[in-house]
């Protein structure tokens, strides 16, 4: 567990710089999880948020009847947000639980899945679920020696209520197309709903 940590952590470092603040959050009987900030590296005016943990061990499908503890998906989560404009930094905890969900509530969270805290993301953020989307651009998956799974780094989408109603009802691959059409700026931390008509 702590090898594969420490790799996944290595990776993260890579692709984003070096984290300018890390907290740790320990939930009931899981283990500990990390959120690192990474801070504007590209001078685009952007924040990262990666959590680390998550991929300490396989998620397990909830069905299955006994957990494997080498095979199955592992993934890390990344939030990018715009720096300066909201209190953003309040999401370390809202991340943790997140990436906690699969050894609490037995989830595999995969891309195309939401995920509601029920309360703002981030003090006074129009946001309170996410929406995963698919792996690889921002942070290449890491391959583990066989026969355990690679870890996926995942991005997360924030979506408004009225967003995330009506993802449900037409699917991820709508709600991205319909954000791309109407060139919605993901990473603002205030931005309002797309128009969904």
């Amino acid at each position: 567990m702590e090898e594969v940590l420490v790799l996944v952590e290595a990776r993260l470092r890579t692709a984003l710089g070096e984290p300018d603040a890390r907290a740790a959050v320990t939930f009931l009987g899981t283990d500990r999880i990390e959120v690192l900030r990474f801070p504007d590296r590209d001078g685009d005016g952007v924040v990262r948020y990666a959590t680390l943990g998550m991929s300490a061990h396989p998620m397990t499908d909830p069905t299955a009847a006994l957990a494997d503890p080498v095979k199955g998906p592992r993934a890390e989560l990344v939030l990018s947000v715009r720096a300066g404009v909201a209190d953003t930094d309040k999401v370390l905890r809202t991340l943790a639980v997140l990436a906690a969900a699969p050894q609490v509530e037995g989830v595999v969270v995969a891309p195309g899945a939401s995920l509601d805290v029920g309360d703002p993301l981030w003090p006074s953020a129009p946001f309170s679920s996410v929406l995963v989307a698919e792996p690889g651009g921002l942070v290449e998956d890491l391959e583990l020696d066989e026969p355990m799974d690679p870890v996926h780094f995942l991005p997360l989408l924030p979506m408004t209520p009225n967003e995330a109603a009506w993802k449900r009802v037409h699917g991820a691959q709508e709600l991205q197309e319909r954000w791309l059409a109407h060139g919605t700026d993901l990473r603002d931390p205030l931005r309002r709903s797309v128009t969904l008509d």
